[in-house]
């Protein structure tokens, strides 16, 4: 069975760290792109950070760059994003999700899910409050 487990969310105050994990099991990151992505009340998802462990393509949103930092650990087949400077427009319920088509061609160009999303994970919700 195919699963995403989104965690690490949470409560941070200005300028904060946290870091998100996305848990897959039933594939292996080696044959996916992982996607992180957001959606807050009343805004449309984003596409935050993407990941190709196979060939180390990246992308970043422009609203997270130098800020976000992805990267996957294919022996625990578990993708991370590391969460710095949090802003409190950060605040929003984030996703993980496995996209088969995304590859080199996209990277640092568009995010996840561009040809579409093979499976979605469950959200974590992350607040950036004082």
């Amino acid at each position: 069975e195919v699963q995403l487990q989104a965690s690490g969310g949470g409560l941070v105050q200005p300028g904060g760290s946290l870091r998100l994990s996305c848990a897959a099991s039933g594939f292996s990151l080696e044959d996916y792109a992982i996607g992180w992505f957001r959606q807050a009340p009343g805004k449309e998802r984003e596409g935050v950070s993407c990941i190709r462990s196979g060939d180390g393509s990246i992308y970043y949103a422009d609203s997270v760059k130098g800020r976000f930092t992805i990267s996957s650990d294919n022996a625990k087949n578990t993708v991370y994003l590391q969460m710095n400077s949090l802003k409190p427009e950060d605040t929003a319920v984030y996703y993980c999700a496995a996209d088969s088509a995304w590859d080199s061609s996209l990277s640092g160009l568009r995010p996840c899910g561009y040809y579409g999303v093979n499976y979605w994970g469950k959200g974590t919700q992350v607040t950036v409050s004082s």
